[in-house]
C-alpha cells in the first residue's frame, strides 16, 4: 500500500477529499513490488477564482514521478494527476525492459509486469528527438536573454551569464512571469 501524505493549501482536507486521494494513488500499487515501501506527497492548493492544483509527487530511489493538474474541480484533477502518473510509470518500465534486454542481461524488475497491451501503449507514447539545433552560447544578462527568448518566441533562452561566466536557462512560466536557472 502506498502511504500518501496529504497537505492543503487554502483548502481543508475533508475525510473525503483525503479517502479519494488515497483510493486514487492506491491503484498504481500495482506496478511496485510488494517489498517497497511507497510514499506519496499530495499538495492541494485552491485559488480565489475557485480553480484548484493538485500535485502529487512519488520520490524513488533513482526517480521521482511528478504530476500536476490544474481544473476547476478537485475530483477531475486528481483523476488526471494519477492518469499522468500511471503514464510515466509505464514508460518508465519500458524504457529499463528495453534497456536490459539489448545489453542482453538478467534484471530485477522495478515495476511488476504488465499485460502486453500496457506494454504497447507505452511504446506509442516513447520519447523522440526529432529535431536537433547546434549554436554558440553568447555573453548576456538574464533581461537580454529574456528578450532574445521573446523576440524567437520561445519558451525558454539558453545562454552564458555575462557575470557568473556559466549556462544559465530563462524560461517563462505559467503565469506569464519568467524564471531563471543557473548551473554551478
Amino acid at each position: 500500500m502506498i502511504r500518501v501524505e496529504i497537505r492543503g493549501e487554502n483548502i481543508e482536507v475533508t475525510d473525503a477529499i483525503r479517502t479519494f486521494i488515497e483510493d486514487k494513488v492506491n491503484k498504481l500499487d500495482r506496478y511496485f513490488s510488494d517489498d517497497r515501501d511507497v510514499f506519496a506527497h499530495a499538495n492541494i492548493k485552491t485559488y480565489q477564482n475557485k480553480m484548484g492544483k493538485v500535485e502529487i509527487t512519488v520520490p524513488m530511489k533513482g526517480l521521482t514521478l511528478r504530476a500536476e493538474e490544474r481544473h476547476d474541480d478537485l475530483y477531475v484533477a486528481v483523476d488526471a494527476v494519477v492518469e499522468k502518473l500511471e503514464r510515466q510509470i509505464r514508460k518508465h518500465k519500458t524504457k529499463i525492459n528495453r534497456k536490459f534486454r539489448e545489453q542482453d542481461e538478467n534484471h530485477v524488475d522495478l515495476f511488476q509486469v504488465l499485460n502486453d497491451q500496457e506494454e504497447e501503449e507505452s511504446n506509442e507514447d516513447e520519447i523522440k528527438v526529432v529535431k536537433s539545433k547546434e549554436f554558440t552560447l553568447k555573453p548576456m544578462d538574464a533581461e537580454e536573454a529574456i528578450l532574445q527568448m521573446n523576440m524567437l518566441g520561445h519558451d525558454f533562452f539558453v545562454f552564458n551569464d555575462r557575470y557568473t561566466e556559466s549556462t544559465s536557462i530563462v524560461y517563462k512560466r505559467k503565469d506569464g512571469k519568467y524564471g531563471l536557472i543557473e548551473t554551478n
